[in-house]
């Protein structure tokens, strides 16, 4: 007789490991529309507009001539060298092309490798919270566990030195900003910045600084670049890509940039792991950084435009408050005082209310909770709709 068949066990990293909540939503979506139901996605983080046409037309020349093989696992150089000259423009940090910047498949990826790089079983790396939903995930599949730095939204989502002394402990090891910021919008200041530098400097922890919103800010507001001030240019990795500003999710093409001690070792993690970015996409990445970045003010001047049609709409709507963004394409409007729940109940009302999916702030941490978060990356004609679904259904709750 035939003994049961005994499912075969994952890896116990997998423990507690839950899915990515964004995701998650992205797939909840197709699968209510599959099913023949009217969902208007404002879940999402990818930009509506296409690739711009010099960008594409370089990837698919590269492929024309047959430029299909392995390129060196750092990156082309040609490409890594226009990636050190934006840093030292746009960003005000100096780093060697040749030894100093990976080009990886993904941001995503590039912070996975830069994980793997500085922390060890049991190192902490410390998250100013609300955050995005991968980090912890990350961490955890490297053996070590971040510790939520929580901020509060009547303080407008501000990090402090005292915020940051109550969170550190022998095994901290790293902490990871993000800015501007996924979910808030929030971008970092400059004082802000400088504090978190001197902290850095006074624990000795390596900074690791997502940038990828880097290129979408509102109402004149500074980036700034964490590697650029003193105290942390020796000790930051910094992550960075061209999904966002350049629209282009599908090509899965990013960067990490740092001092050369960390940059030799986190190259390990992408030989051993992906070899390098595709080639042809790389060809892409460099004309998106030496060719004229009119679109890119053009995406961000209409991006814009959405966010304050967004923040219009959500003023008029009972039980919400919304503080603008300074950056990025999300609002993370406060949904408390509607009655509804909390983040995950208001969200999945509002999914069988009015068939607007958004992402509740708990995905992003405790102190995302009582919000969610709303892309207005999504085409200007389902924003108007969603927005006009989200004021009936809640003026039909009777709120306020």
């Amino acid at each position: 007789m035939s003994q049961p068949l005994v499912p075969p066990r994952a890896a116990r990293r997998f423990a507690g490991l839950d899915r990515s909540a964004t995701v998650a939503m992205h797939d909840l979506v197709g699968t209510l529309r599959a099913g023949g139901a009217s969902i208007l996605d404002l879940g999402g983080g990818e930009p509506d507009a296409a690739t711009p046409p010099h960008i594409a037309a370089a990837a698919a020349a590269a492929l024309d001539e047959g430029f299909t093989h392995y390129t060196a696992s750092r990156g082309l150089p040609e490409l890594r060298a226009a990636i050190a000259a934006k840093l030292a423009r746009d960003n005000g940090i100096v780093v060697d092309p040749a030894t100093e910047i990976i080009v990886t498949p993904s941001a995503k990826h590039a912070l996975f490798v830069s994980l793997m790089t500085v922390l060890d079983p049991g190192d902490e790396v410390l998250v100013p919270s609300p955050s995005w939903v991968s980090y912890r995930s990350m961490a955890h599949l490297v053996g070590a566990r971040t510790v939520d730095v929580p901020l509060r939204a009547d303080d407008g989502f501000r990090l402090s030195r005292q915020l940051l002394d109550r969170h550190v402990t022998a095994r901290s090891r790293a902490i990871l900003v993000n800015t501007p910021n996924n979910p808030t919008g929030r971008a970092l200041r400059r004082d802000e910045a400088e504090e978190i530098a001197a902290f850095a400097a006074a624990h000795d922890l390596i900074v690791l600084t997502d940038e990828i919103y880097e290129k979408i800010l509102f109402a004149c507001r500074e980036h700034v670049s964490l590697a650029s001030l003193p105290e942390c240019a020796g000790r930051t990795l910094t992550v960075n890509g061209f999904s966002k500003g350049y629209a282009m999710t599908g090509w899965r093409l990013g960067y990490v940039a740092g001092p050369a001690e960390l940059i030799g070792e986190a190259l390990k993690v992408q030989e051993h792991t992906v070899s390098c970015a595709a080639s042809f996409a790389q060809r892409g990445g460099l004309a998106a950084l030496i060719g004229s970045q009119d679109c890119v003010r053009e995406m961000a001047d209409d991006y814009a435009e959405r966010r304050n049609l967004v923040l219009s709409a959500l003023d008029a709507m009972p039980g919400i408050r919304c503080a603008p963004p300074d950056g990025a394409f999300y609002v993370f409007p406060d949904i408390r005082a509607t009655g509804l729940g909390g983040s995950v109940e208001f969200a999945r009302w509002l999914l069988r209310a009015a068939g607007v999916a958004v992402v509740p702030g708990s995905a992003f941490g405790p102190a995302g909770e009582g919000h969610v978060r709303i892309s207005f990356a999504a085409a200007r004609p389902v924003l108007v709709e969603a927005l006009d679904r989200m004021t009936a259904a809640l003026t039909g709750a009777s709120i306020g």
